[in-house]
């Protein structure tokens, strides 16, 4: 196994063995995707309702029905000094559709003496930071830097006193704070988020952290349900801030600064570099594990390998079958709707991209199982996987954030060690090789998210809202931020499998 070399990147990645050089770096290098058109009605029915466990989006600017009174409510009218209440959220940004958004429209209810606490201890924690918090009424904390905004400093501190990392990203969503740079201000965050919550506060995470919902297990029904609230919201969705590829996962660029013409091609080539990897070409009995749109297994076939690939997502795998048949590829490549534990049959490769952090940790064994049981003797796996240090890792595992609530339900990032010992530990896959790339993911995300900016206002014929709006631009920013902070990283590995003993 061996770290990123220089010597072939200028951006820091090494070609894989026997991956051939591509032309320079234009929007038209290497060959063109099988579908360059934007995916269309069919598969992303514009108007249609959201899978039920998501919020479903309203238009933005509708009216909003008042919040329902609550309990604290009523102490706060009769003069109540430790009642802060449930309050709807106006002022600050479009009216939030409580039905839709109901952690966002109000308030949580939150004693005086517990915002206040919260309070201190947020002033305490940005006061050291480098970035300026400016709180309405106070004068600013902090040692210099992004400025972060709060406009309601109650709600903000009641928000995070009752729900931590939610009650924070809901804030945002909910207009209460907002920062001119946006990625800069959480960058600071993400590069002292070991830091921000004291020591004390730290060893007792599991007695006041919010636990993920037993619901929200990755089962075999559980992963169903999980994949379908991100991945099935629309195809069009996707379609307004990715490139013609269609690639959600990081790409891997010739150099920096990336501009959006070069983010297709630099999708490929991280394509190509899995595919060489796996060692995949004519005559390769392939399995993709999380198929996307269908740009691997597109790439894949074109080498002459007959692929089987795998999905949770009916929005997706529409999308993909129809690519398939635009490139006349029906006869090499097979798109299932299958859980990869009920997958069957053995292959020469296996590819999975960017799916492990869907597994769920109490599933690494059983999907790297999975791996090895599908993979012929001598065979290989080529992963992509996004990690996070293994002590945050350990320290954050069982906790509920914003993420989860909102875009990756189940979702957790491993470590390099984790995946290593779990491979090492259940399967006879022995990791090759690992290649780290983090500043290409920075550089992805800021590409995604400067086109989702530029093409929100076509979020509303989608039947998306300005909360929605709101969260998205958070999400692209918030994950930004953790790969610039290098609290995120993202790794290409190769597992080979060794042979039986005789």
């Amino acid at each position: 196994m061996r770290t990123a070399e220089p010597g072939t990147t200028p951006a820091g990645v090494p070609a894989a063995r026997g991956a051939s050089r591509g032309p320079a770096e234009t929007p038209d290098a290497g060959p063109p995707p099988a579908d360059s058109r934007t995916p269309g009605q069919p598969a992303g029915a514009l108007g249609r309702p959201l899978p039920a466990a998501y919020p479903a989006p309203a238009g933005p600017g509708g009216p909003s029905a008042p919040a329902e009174p609550s309990a604290a409510d009523g102490r706060a009218a009769q003069g109540d000094p430790l009642a802060v209440p449930a309050s709807p959220r106006t002022g600050f940004a479009a009216p939030v559709d409580p039905g839709r958004w109901p952690g966002v429209a109000a308030v949580p209810r939150s004693s005086w003496a517990r915002t206040a606490v919260t309070g201190a201890l947020v002033r305490r924690a940005l006061g050291g930071l480098p970035l300026r918090a400016r709180f309405a009424g106070a004068e600013p904390v902090g040692l210099g830097g992004p400025l972060l905004e709060v406009r309601d400093p109650a709600a903000f501190h009641a928000r995070i006193g009752a729900g931590g990392l939610v009650g924070f990203g809901e804030s945002y969503m909910a207009g209460e704070w907002d920062a001119p740079d946006l990625v800069a201000a959480l960058t600071v965050l993400a590069a002292h988020a070991a830091d921000l919550v004291p020591a004390p506060l730290q060893r007792l995470r599991g007695l006041w952290a919010p636990r993920h919902p037993d619901t929200e297990r990755n089962t075999p029904d559980g992963s169903r349900s999980n994949i379908s609230r991100h991945y099935d919201l629309s195809n069009d969705l996707f379609a307004l801030f990715l490139d013609d590829t269609l690639s959600y996962s990081s790409a891997v660029f010739r150099g920096f600064p990336a501009t959006w013409d070069l983010l297709a091609a630099a999708q490929r080539r991280k394509v190509d570099r899995l595919l060489d990897l796996a060692g995949v070409g004519e005559g390769t009995r392939l399995l993709e594990i999380g198929t996307g749109w269908g740009e691997l297994a597109l790439r894949a076939a074109a080498r002459g390998a007959r692929v089987t690939s795998l999905t949770l997502s009916r929005e997706q795998r529409a999308l993909a079958l129809e690519r398939v048949r635009a490139a006349g590829l029906e006869d090499r490549v097979s798109i299932e709707l299958c859980d990869y534990r009920e997958a069957r049959g053995t292959y020469d490769a296996v590819v999975s991209v960017e799916m492990i952090e869907a597994v769920g940790a109490e599933f690494w064994p059983v999907y790297f199982r999975t791996l090895d049981e599908r993979l012929v003797p001598g065979g290989r796996v080529a992963l992509q996987s996004i990690t996070m240090p293994h002590e945050r890792m350990l320290a954050t595992r069982d906790t509920f954030t914003w993420i989860h609530k909102y875009v990756f339900p189940g979702g957790i990032i491993p470590s390099t060690e984790a995946i290593e010992d779990t491979a090492r530990t259940h399967t006879r896959l022995r990791p090759a090789r690992r290649d780290a790339f983090g500043a290409h993911y920075a550089e992805t995300l800021r590409l995604w998210r400067e086109r989702f900016t530029a093409r929100a206002g076509e979020l509303a014929a989608l039947g998306f809202d300005e909360t929605f709006r709101r969260l998205w631009t958070f999400y692209l920013a918030y994950c930004e931020a953790g790969f610039r902070a290098g609290y995120l990283d993202v790794q290409q590995y190769l597992f080979a499998k060794e042979h039986p003993a005789r």
